[in-house]
């Protein structure tokens, strides 16, 4: 069963993914700051939150989205797609391969987890990969506590490390054992450069200035690829900056769908809904603040 976020709304659904180990309930925030006039479906992934009754969990993206099933079904018409980490990497793939591409109206990534868009040899993603090998090592051999450890080691990147609650540590304990087939999924994905060049709607790539190398170089690749993409960086966020920073992430999340959806009316006054929109040519920028 999932029991997602759900709020209704005259205006184009809005789909947001969350990270490994979270829920759909991430998007609390982004749901009230959208308002009353959109959807917001907030699926859990399989799982996490209330969707944990799979005897086979996902090895692949495309799995995945046919794991969320019910959870996106109900969107309809255009669809504006959200995700963060490894959600993020869903999404891409919803954008790209999946019976939702051609409903995309605006693509918001948040630091995905798409290793394979760097080079097999790359420094980056060989440690990557070696993270995957020990966590599914420590999980093996009952060593959750070691495995969660490692896991918060590499996301913390170059941000100042923080004690986590005793509420916070038992709830990855709780779902810890999941990572191994999020970082399968991750690592199988193939030709992301090809399917990054092939997507033509609105894109908006977000980073944290303190988040691993690995996620901050994703995002920098994709912002080569996709055309036109926007690239907002917060330098004082690491790589959860959707919850850490919420207010200045969100903001932007919003002004991005609202311009997409301004260039969709444009382009149907004009006979031109059938083709993909873009905002323009590609455009960088930090945002130097501190939300806490």
């Amino acid at each position: 069963m999932i029991s997602e976020l759900v709020s209704t709304g005259e205006k184009p659904c809005v789909v947001a993914l969350h990270c490994s180990l979270g829920s759909g309930r991430q998007w609390q925030k982004l749901a009230r700051e959208l308002g009353p006039f959109y959807q917001v479906i907030a699926p859990d992934i399989a799982g996490y939150g209330d969707n944990r009754g799979w005897l086979e969990l996902p090895i692949t993206l495309a799995e995945e989205i046919a794991a969320l099933g019910d959870g996106i079904d109900q969107a309809t018409g255009p669809v504006h797609l959200v995700g963060h980490s490894y959600g993020g990497a869903i999404a891409f793939r919803m954008a790209t391969s999946s019976p939702f591409a051609g409903r995309v109206r605006s693509l918001t990534l948040i630091e995905p987890i798409l290793p394979t868009l760097l080079d097999i040899d790359d420094a980056d993603r060989s440690g990557f990969a070696r993270l995957s090998s020990h966590i599914s090592a420590d999980l093996g051999g009952r060593r959750n506590l070691q495995a969660i450890g490692k896991f918060l080691t590499f996301w913390n990147g170059s941000g100042p490390t923080q004690e986590l609650s005793s509420e916070a540590r038992l709830h990855m304990v709780n779902y810890i054992e999941k990572i191994p087939f999020d970082f399968i999924a991750a690592f199988d994905e193939p030709d992301v450069a090809t399917a990054a060049a092939s997507i033509r709607v609105p894109t908006l790539l977000l980073s944290g200035g303190q988040s691993p190398r690995l996620t901050q170089r994703i995002v920098e690749r994709l912002a080569t690829t996709i055309a036109g993409a926007q690239t907002r960086s917060v330098l004082t966020a690491g790589h959860m900056l959707p919850i850490t920073h919420a207010n200045v992430v969100n903001h932007e999340i919003v002004a991005h769908i609202t311009r997409a959806d301004d260039l969709a009316d444009i382009a149907e006054r004009l006979g031109l809904a059938s083709r993909p929109g873009r905002i323009g040519g590609s455009q960088s920028r930090e945002l130097r603040v501190s939300q806490k």
